[in-house]
């Protein structure tokens, strides 16, 4: 069964991208932390501090089912529905305020009418956010990421950058979150070949990111550099509190708080009106996040 195959991939994946750190910071602590959901289900929280390198991240996997919320019941235009969902989560936040923060998910859903699963979908995505801008980081991001989605549709990437960059949106403050990358939801059919999709996006992940994390973990910074990561980072938390639907979802199906909110940085300011210098390094960046094709630039 679908369910049990991914169960199984995204398991394989969280004990390789944790070790995949582990590897790069020796002084990383890991915390493994197994739950038990209250109506059913639970998960593995892998969480991840006080690195030389990591100051704060998470790898976390899911498995739950239950009966769906009122509020989700509206959403999905379901009646008397319970659910199933599972997938892997993980944000990562470097120490060091040129090396980008990362978010990865995929996760897998069924609806159920009286115990007959009526409807099923994968959802996920991928994304950076960094505080400096590297125009090569970028291009290697999004350029892994289309050689993955290109191995199974060519039309997937500039559709699923395309979405990436209407969700990370900070509507509040008119401003995208990161560089992006590619989001998707509800894909339905051809069952076995979405599971092949989503996992080779899993795949991904580590080919995308950790040569990008490699390149800037050590390089030099001072503290107004610390403070910028930190005010940006004020953005990051904005977006995952008032617009994340996977937050907002695991907190209204009972979700593991805890493992919910370890995606928010360790340290973060908001300083009032602030505006970086015009022609600054950090003015750059805020030109970046403005959706661009990366994939051309290399």
């Amino acid at each position: 069964m679908i369910k049990e195959q991914f169960e199984n991939k995204i398991k394989a994946l969280q004990k390789e991208i944790v070790l995949a750190f582990l590897e790069e910071d020796e002084d990383l602590q890991l915390l493994e932390d197994t739950w038990d959901r209250p109506g059913g289900g639970g998960g593995i929280s892998n969480i991840l501090s006080n690195g030389k390198y990591i100051e704060k991240g998470g790898v976390n996997i899911s498995m739950v089912h239950g009966i769906l919320p009122d509020e989700m019941k509206k959403r999905l235009n379901a009646v008397s529905a319970t659910f199933y969902a599972s997938g892997i989560s993980l944000v990562i936040h470097p120490v060091n305020p040129f090396a980008p923060t990362v978010h990865f998910n995929i996760r897998y859903f069924e609806l159920y009418e009286k115990d007959v699963m009526v409807d099923a979908w994968f959802g996920g995505g991928m994304d950076m956010t960094p505080y400096y801008i590297f125009e090569e980081d970028a291009v290697h991001f999004h350029t892994t990421l289309k050689n993955a989605c290109d191995l199974h549709n060519e039309s997937y990437y500039s559709t699923f950058k395309a979405k990436c960059d209407d969700y990370f949106f900070n509507s509040h403050r008119d401003e995208h979150r990161g560089i992006g990358g590619i989001f998707y939801d509800y894909l339905k059919d051809q069952p076995q070949e979405k599971l092949a999709f989503t996992s080779k996006i899993g795949d991904a992940f580590l080919k995308a990111y950790l040569p990008v994390f490699q390149k800037r973990k050590d390089t030099p910074y001072n503290a107004d550099q610390k403070i910028w990561q930190e005010i940006r980072r004020g953005r990051y938390v904005e977006f995952n509190l008032i617009h994340d639907r996977g937050t907002l979802f695991g907190l209204k199906t009972n979700g593991r708080t805890e493992s919910i909110l370890m995606s928010l940085p360790p340290t973060v300011r908001w300083e009032y009106n602030h505006h970086p210098e015009a022609g600054s390094e950090e003015a750059k960046l805020l030109e970046a996040l403005k959706p661009k094709d990366w994939v051309t630039l290399k």
